[in-house]
């Protein structure tokens, strides 16, 4: 179950007994404990039947406690145990999980990781408690989230400041989350958002930034990559090579599958990079490089990868490194 279906049966007011939320991705753990902590009770319920537990500071027996305590002025309680990866034998929470009292809505926060599921106590969540696991999105499901995230908030915002956007923030929905919160905020009496807003309110450059670099070199335009090379010369948090290279090599490996399909067109590179100016620019690389070039440019980003971090090189500038690097693409 997701967790917008989770927070959707609360909304209807169905209540399972026990909330076993784990994983890699905390922002969608965060997201139902919130609404479990500020809207399952309403104020004069949560003064007298909301318990909020840290796993650091509490033990389960007394966790076990709170859970058998009945409601007051209520038809139900609820517990949260937060950073449950932290609380020592949390394992012996296992006898509530059981059986569970129907009158408490008892929700575990297990961040970060999840439980062996060898266990017994792993087979006991399974058939005893509403279990969320998460994982991180994958890199290529960023831009729709993203635009989800943008439509809930009643705007809209185009390919390329998503892309911007996107590259930019890397794969922290919190912090792409606050970002879009900031947008529908900032940009009074419009409902799009555009490149320029991205550039006005998040601080990142429409035209020097790492998904321009890249087009640049699909496009073999070798003036404007340098140009982007020596702002970010100057300007050394917009795009740090140890950034750049990673992206660039994930951006040309795609392109590289793309080559052993037999459809290689528009349509199926969209596919593939989820972005219509992603799949143009694409296109322009295989016309532009063939296979030996896309090959060779792979080959290239792992050695300057290695250069940039101090092997086989004698202590040349990240600016300087990246402009030879651009180059030997070009030639």
């Amino acid at each position: 179950m997701s967790a917008e279906k989770i927070i959707g049966e609360w909304k209807k007011k169905t209540f399972k007994p026990v909330y076993w939320l784990e994983g890699e991705e905390p922002y969608f753990i965060d997201t139902i404990v919130d609404f479990a902590e500020h809207k399952i009770l309403n104020e004069s319920e949560a003064g007298f039947n909301l318990t909020v537990f840290y796993g650091r500071d509490t033990d389960w027996a007394t966790v076990v406690n709170a859970c058998m305590r009945y409601p007051m002025f209520a038809e139900r309680q609820v517990v949260l145990l937060k950073e449950a990866q932290h609380m020592k034998e949390v394992e012996k929470l296992e006898h509530y999980i059981a059986k569970p009292l129907a009158s408490t809505v008892f929700i575990v926060s297990y961040k970060d990781k999840k439980v062996d599921g060898r266990t017994a106590f792993a087979k006991l969540l399974k058939t005893k408690t509403e279990l969320f696991t998460t994982k991180k999105l994958y890199d290529n499901q960023l831009p729709e989230w993203v635009s989800q995230m943008v439509e809930q908030h009643g705007f809209a915002i185009n390919q390329r400041a998503t892309a911007l956007l996107v590259d930019h923030i890397g794969n922290d929905l919190s912090r792409l989350r606050n970002e879009v919160e900031k947008l529908s905020i900032n940009i009074k009496g419009r409902k799009n958002i555009t490149e320029e807003d991205i550039e006005t309110f998040i601080g990142v450059s429409k035209e020097f930034n790492v998904f321009e670099l890249q087009d640049a070199i699909a496009q073999k335009n070798m003036a404007k990559a340098i140009r982007i090379i020596q702002y970010f010369a100057s300007n050394p948090k917009a795009g740090p090579i140890q950034q750049i290279l990673p992206t660039l090599y994930g951006y040309f490996s795609k392109i590289y599958s793309v080559l052993g399909m037999d459809n290689k067109s528009e349509q199926a590179l969209f596919g593939v990079f989820k972005n219509s100016f992603a799949a143009k620019t694409a296109m322009q690389a295989i016309n532009n490089y063939s296979y030996n070039g896309i090959e060779k440019i792979i080959l290239l980003l792992h050695h300057y990868n290695l250069k940039s971090i101090g092997i086989n090189d004698t202590g040349n500038e990240d600016a300087d490194l990246m402009k030879e690097l651009v180059v030997k693409i070009m030639a």
